[in-house]
């Protein structure tokens, strides 16, 4: 579960980087929405993932939405940030539970804003979201996990009050 992975391509990587909100941004940010994600919402959210990481996924987020978005329960949230008639920002998440031994806790999975909306509030709506969808199920608890050299989204759940959790990832290599 990867709450967003670092581009390999160096321009994407560039222009997904946190530069200060302008007035205008901050403006804007204030006039963003937190709601359910929409199917029309789709190719944008595609967009601002693909700005970020250089890939474009579509069947992936396809089979996210159909998942988390149309079959959307109190344990699954798919929410997006829009502006105007603009989606600006999303996140995805999920109640899982006694995974690892681990009583249930909600997992955070996805969460990206357009960089010209970083550092105006609203990555930190979108997860004051998510996490009120979790406490609504009863769960005290929201997680995460992340790629170790992304220290763009490492610094946003740090900022949010998130630390180490009790698991440590592992992995090996299933190729030769």
């Amino acid at each position: 579960m990867n709450a967003r992975r670092p581009s390999k391509n160096p321009a994407a990587r560039q222009s997904a980087r946190t530069t200060p909100a302008s007035p205008d941004d901050r403006a804007a940010a204030n006039d963003v929405t937190i709601r359910a994600v929409r199917r029309a919402d789709l190719d944008a959210v595609i967009a601002l993932d693909a700005q970020a990481t250089g890939i474009e996924k579509r069947d992936y987020w396809r089979a996210l939405y159909r998942r988390y978005g149309e079959a959307a329960a109190a344990e699954r949230q798919f929410l997006v940030a829009v502006s105007g008639k603009a989606v600006v920002g999303y996140v995805i998440g999920e109640v899982r539970d006694w995974e690892f031994g681990s009583p249930p806790c909600g997992w955070v999975f996805a969460i990206n804003v357009a960089p010209a909306l970083r550092q105006s509030g609203t990555g930190s709506r979108l997860l004051e979201a998510v996490c009120a969808g979790f406490r609504a199920t009863g769960t005290s608890t929201v997680r995460t996990m992340l790629a170790r050299d992304d220290t763009l989204i490492l610094s946003f759940f740090r900022s949010q009050g998130m630390t180490a959790g009790p698991f440590i990832p592992l992995e090996m290599s299933l190729v030769d």
